[in-house]
């Protein structure tokens, strides 16, 4: 069965759409600036579920995955579109307020404006389309596509802390039930995301990265979307890759740490490529280097225990 990486990959192909392939859409503004535009779909029971969350932490995330778009293009968000579809049994009470107001927190700290949108009936479940415009310095939107064999790979922080959080949520664990310092860190790393936008927009004015993304579908899946995109391959070293250090609080996570960290997704931490001769620069910003960009002819590869192993898209996959 086909992929919607594969479905998106043949739709760009069967009409020539040029635009299509990054986190956003980059567009020519005006003189100074491109505009650059991202869309994202949130479906109750498929990317969230009501009784593991909030309104208005719902609210926040819906608006955090379109952010962290945004940021992996070095970008500024300006201006939001929101369109949402209600079951009767939501529009009866109080959750589209709080909703509106976990969005409104977050886009307040961003300074982004909700510009329009629209409100329809589901017959079933909730679900969110969430669309952010923002932009860029003329040229300077970071792409996927610009990485180079000899360049380094770096992330900005640690990684496996929203997959955890996923898992306890699966075994009943809940954010409303108090739990302790580290379980709620873990929980909030997948209910309520923080999207890196000031990281972004630093990236960009010291030129570090030649290419980026963020990392929504997990590392690995997200790596390979680089490595396509600029025509190369890749070596990952699974001893330096940042694991979140409260995992290792709980011994029955501990042994899925590494997994959590490559194939989890939804940390929403940025995943750079970077010259050489910028290496001590990216380490003086605190970013971890992982691996590096290899000829394409080397494929998608991760050093691990002394051997070299084939890697494999292990996100989340919606077909």
């Amino acid at each position: 069965m086909r992929s919607e990486f594969k479905f998106i990959d043949d739709i760009r192909s069967r009409y020539e759409l040029s635009r299509i392939g990054d986190d956003c859409a980059v567009m020519p503004m005006d003189d100074a600036l491109d505009m650059v535009i991202t869309a994202d779909l949130l479906v109750e029971d498929i990317d969230f579920r009501l009784e593991w969350t909030t309104p208005e932490f719902l609210g926040h995330k819906a608006l955090a995955v379109s952010l962290s778009d945004i940021a992996a293009m070095g970008a500024t968000p300006r201006s939001a579109l929101l369109s949402v579809g209600v079951p009767e049994r939501l529009w009866k009470t109080d959750f589209l307020d709080r909703f509106y107001a976990g969005w409104h927190d977050l886009a307040g700290k961003h300074c982004v404006e909700l510009v329009g949108g629209d409100i329809s009936r589901s017959p079933d479940k909730f679900f969110v389309d969430s669309t952010v415009v923002g932009d860029v310095s003329k040229g300077k939107a970071v792409l996927r596509s610009g990485a180079q064999p000899g360049d380094l790979i770096f992330v900005t922080g640690f990684l496996g802390g929203a997959a955890a959080g996923l898992e306890m949520l699966l075994d009943g664990i809940r954010i409303d039930a108090s739990p302790g310092t580290t379980t709620r860190h873990l929980l909030l790393r997948q209910l309520q995301p923080i999207p890196h936008v000031a990281t972004g927009k630093l990236l960009t004015e010291y030129a570090l990265p030649t290419a980026m993304l963020d990392i929504s579908d997990g590392l690995t899946s997200d790596l390979i979307h680089l490595a396509r995109a600029s025509g190369t391959g890749v070596l990952l070293t699974a001893d330096t890759i940042p694991i979140d250090p409260a995992i290792f609080a709980f011994p029955n996570f501990s042994a899925k740490a590494l997994e959590f960290a490559i194939g989890g997704g939804e940390d929403f931490e940025l995943l750079l490529t970077v010259d050489p001769e910028n290496c001590d620069l990216a380490l003086d910003l605190g970013f971890h280097h992982i691996g590096k960009v290899t000829d394409p002819s080397d494929d998608y590869r991760l050093a691990r225990n002394g051997k070299i192993e084939e890697i494999e898209p292990t996100g989340f996959r919606h077909f």
